[in-house]
């Protein structure tokens, strides 16, 4: 189980990352891009994921990850129920869905060295 807590830890822990008011959620945006969302009241993380990684982080728990329901996602906005997940599935979800969002030159420095 992740807290509400934790979970804005981690993702403003990312280079140029803020959070922000979005709705009744908090946002957490770079360069004003929104790569996670939180509501801390349902408890649930929604993180924008390619079409491939949400069928892969889907498959790791589907309990816990699972598409936001219509077109936002088949987008690949992906919702991750905190009271079933895992920290280090958190930390991989929210470091791929900065990835995905963030400017390259941010991006190069969470992703493997090849």
């Amino acid at each position: 189980m992740v807290s509400n807590v934790m979970v804005q830890k981690l993702a403003l822990a990312f280079d140029q990352a803020e959070d922000k008011p979005h709705f009744e959620k908090t946002s957490f945006r770079v360069k004003n891009k929104i790569f996670a969302t939180l509501d801390k009241a349902k408890r649930k993380l929604v993180v924008k994921l390619s079409n491939v990684d949400q069928s892969v982080f889907s498959s790791i728990d589907r309990k816990a990850v699972f598409p936001v329901p219509g077109g936002w996602g088949k987008q690949g906005w992906t919702i991750i129920e905190l009271k079933h997940a895992k920290k280090s599935l958190v930390i991989d979800a929210l470091t791929t869905s900065y990835t995905n969002v963030a400017p390259k030159k941010l991006a190069d420095k969470y992703l493997p060295k090849v």
